[in-house]
């Protein structure tokens, strides 16, 4: 590279860019814990994008419904305010070897931003409270916090986003589901209560628990302690009963949400 271009590359690369959300995710995972560490994997997991402001008009996507699958770009903003590191150890290194955060999906990054492919369920538009009308697209197979704030959209296409013969390093292969999900009789009885409204929520709640949500240090660790997450408006416990096997104990209606469900 020579002297002129060097420099200038090195005095454009101090600028700013601003970004706004055009839009905000509704989803399941209501905290970080337990959020699938990549989209796809839990299946079950389903959401929707609300368009904001200026972006809430049904002439952004038109056309969008001939496309499967949709890139989603986001910002982090549930660890943002944690900043970043240049080293990080990822999962499926079982936690204990260092990687440059930028060899990584690491959520702690210089710039917060993420990508991710989702499954398009469909699109429609509501009327709001407020008399407008809210363009929604129903995705499915996310891994992203409620209220995360979207930059972007854009469809994925499968002859240029998959590449056949590429090399992943560790990350080669689909993470296998780890673990069995056994419901105690107790729970069996509120989740057959809750069906007719939630009726994904035991297969959302074996399929995030089967790929086993403790921190990677743990997962051959069989310990006593009882865990929680909350998925939509519950809040599910479990334990380990082997290193095989997640019990999930209990489930309860978040007491700030509507009790609708339980009707």
């Amino acid at each position: 590279m020579n002297d002129s271009l060097q420099n200038t590359v090195f005095n454009k690369a101090s600028f700013e860019v601003k970004l706004n959300a055009i839009g905000r995710v509704v989803s399941p995972y209501q905290e970080k814990f337990a959020i699938p560490r990549q989209p796809g994997i839990v299946s079950a997991a389903k959401g929707q994008v609300h368009l904001e402001a200026d972006a809430n008009n049904i002439e952004l996507i038109r056309g969008i419904e001939q496309f499967s699958h949709l890139w989603l770009i986001f910002i982090f903003h549930g660890s943002q305010a944690q900043g970043w590191k240049p080293l990080v150890r990822p999962p499926r290194l079982g936690g204990n070897k260092k990687l440059g955060v930028l060899a990584t999906r690491a959520t702690f990054r210089p710039n917060p931003i993420g990508m991710s492919v989702v499954k398009l369920d469909g699109i429609r538009q509501e009327k709001s409270a407020n008399g407008y009308q809210q363009v929604i697209i129903d995705i499915s197979g996310l891994d992203l916090l409620n209220g995360t704030p979207i930059v972007d959209i854009k469809p994925y296409i499968p002859y240029c986003d998959s590449i056949d013969n590429a090399h992943a390093g560790f990350a080669q292969t689909v993470p296998q589901a780890k673990l069995t999900v056994n419901f105690i009789a107790s729970v069996e009885k509120k989740l057959a209560r809750y069906q007719p409204n939630c009726p994904d929520l035991k297969q959302l709640i074996y399929q995030v628990l089967s790929q086993d949500p403790r921190p990677a240090y743990k997962h051959k660790i069989i310990d006593e302690k009882i865990y929680g997450m909350s998925l939509y408006q519950f809040n599910i416990q479990w334990q380990m009963s082997s290193l095989s096997e997640i019990k999930v104990i209990n489930i309860e209606m978040n007491p700030h949400a509507s009790d609708e469900m339980s009707q």
